[in-house]
C-alpha cells in the first residue's frame, strides 16, 4: 500500500484525494520506482481541480515530474538503486503519474538523474526548468546570443519564466521580465531580470507589426502575447513558445516572418528524445546558479497538493512547488 493523489470520476462528478492505494492497482510499467519527490505543475492543478480536459483515463494519479529510486527493472537501462528522473510522456494525463509514492512506467520515459542535483534539487528544476533549457538552446541554435539585444520573458513569475530569466541572466542576456504580478518585481530583479514591463501591453489584439524590440523571446502565454511578440521581433530574431496560459489561439499574420524574417520555435517538452533530455539536463547542471533554487520553489507534502492546486489556479503560487512524498 501507498498514498497518492487519487482522481476518478463517475455519474457523481469528478472527485480528487489523498488516498491509500494498493500497489496491485498501479499500471503496467517495465520499472517500478519508489518516488521521493514530485512537483505541482500548471499541468497538474489543471487537472486535480478538474479546470482543464488534462485526464485521459479515470482512475488517475496526477503529476508529469517525478524523481526517486528504481525497486525493480525488467528494462536493462536500469537496475534496482538508481536514480532516475522522469518529466511529460503524457504521465499524469493517461498514465499514473508522480504525485505518490510509488509509480510503474516504461523505461523508456526516464534518464538518470543528474549527478550534479538531489532528487529535491532535480524536482525544483522539474519540466519547469528543463523547459526553459530546452527554449533558450533553441535561441542560441538561431543565433540569438547576448551581443544581439534584448530577450524577453513572460509569465515571468511562473515556474517557466523564473527559470528562463535565472538561466539568461547566468549566460549573460539582458533579460525583461513581462508579468502581471508587478508587485513580484523584486523577485525577477533577483532573479536576474533587467526591467520588468506589465503583461497588459503585451495581452491586448496588436498591429502586424511594430517598432522592433526583441532579439529574442521565451512565451509560455501564447494567444495575442505571443503574437504581439512576434509583432516586435527584431531582424532575425527567435521566439521560443512552449505554453498558452493567456489561450491556445495564435491571431497573428505571416509579417514578421516574411518580412523580418522571425523564425517562431516550438518548444515541446513532453515526447522529446532521450537525448535531448540529457543534453538539457546537463547544461541545466553547469548553467544554473543552484542559489536561484531556494528563491524560485518551496517544498509542501502530499498532505497539502490539492489545497495548493486550487491556490495555483487563482494565480497565487509564485515559482516552483516541489512535493515530498513522504510527507
Amino acid at each position: 500500500m501507498f498514498k497518492g493523489i487519487f482522481i476518478e470520476k463517475d455519474d457523481g462528478g469528478y472527485h480528487v484525494k489523498l488516498a491509500t492505494i494498493d500497489e496491485a492497482q498501479l499500471p503496467a510499467g517495465d520499472v517500478k520506482v519508489r518516488v521521493s519527490h514530485s512537483t505541482l505543475n500548471y499541468k497538474d492543478a489543471l487537472a486535480i481541480t478538474g479546470k482543464g480536459p488534462i485526464v485521459r483515463k479515470f482512475p488517475m494519479v496526477p503529476g508529469i515530474d517525478l524523481a526517486g529510486t528504481v525497486e525493480q527493472s525488467s528494462d536493462p537501462d536500469f537496475k534496482p538503486g538508481d536514480q532516475v528522473v522522469l518529466n511529460g510522456w503524457g504521465v499524469g494525463e493517461g498514465h499514473w503519474g508522480g504525485l505518490a509514492q510509488l509509480a510503474r512506467l516504461e523505461g523508456k520515459w526516464l534518464i538518470p538523474l543528474n549527478p550534479a542535483f538531489t532528487p529535491a534539487q532535480a524536482m525544483a528544476i522539474g519540466t519547469a526548468g528543463y523547459t526553459a533549457m530546452l527554449a533558450i538552446i533553441a535561441l542560441e541554435k538561431n543565433g540569438v546570443t547576448p551581443d544581439k539585444g534584448e530577450v524577453l520573458v513572460t509569465g515571468a513569475n511562473g515556474g517557466v519564466g523564473s527559470f528562463s530569466i535565472a538561466l539568461l541572466a547566468t549566460l549573460g542576456y539582458r533579460v525583461v521580465a513581462s508579468t502581471g504580478r508587478i508587485d513580484e518585481s523584486d523577485y525577477l530583479k533577483q532573479l536576474g531580470a533587467a526591467e520588468i514591463i506589465d503583461r497588459a501591453t503585451l495581452s491586448e489584439p496588436g498591429r502586424p507589426l511594430t517598432r522592433e524590440r526583441w532579439a529574442g523571446a521565451i512565451d509560455s502565454v501564447g494567444s495575442h502575447t505571443l503574437a504581439n511578440i512576434c509583432a516586435s521581433t527584431r531582424y532575425w530574431g527567435t521566439v521560443a513558445a512552449c505554453g498558452l496560459a493567456q489561450g491556445m489561439e495564435f491571431p497573428a499574420s505571416v509579417a514578421p516572418f516574411i518580412l523580418r524574417g522571425v523564425t517562431l520555435a516550438g518548444i515541446d517538452s513532453v515526447m522529446r528524445p532521450r537525448q535531448d533530455r540529457i543534453d538539457a539536463w546537463a547544461r541545466l547542471a553547469t548553467d544554473l546558479n543552484p542559489a536561484a533554487l531556494a528563491l524560485i520553489s518551496h517544498q509542501i507534502g502530499l498532505s497539502e497538493v490539492i489545497e495548493t492546486a486550487h491556490r495555483l489556479m487563482d494565480g497565487q503560487v509564485r515559482g516552483r512547488v516541489v512535493v515530498d512524498t513522504q510527507r
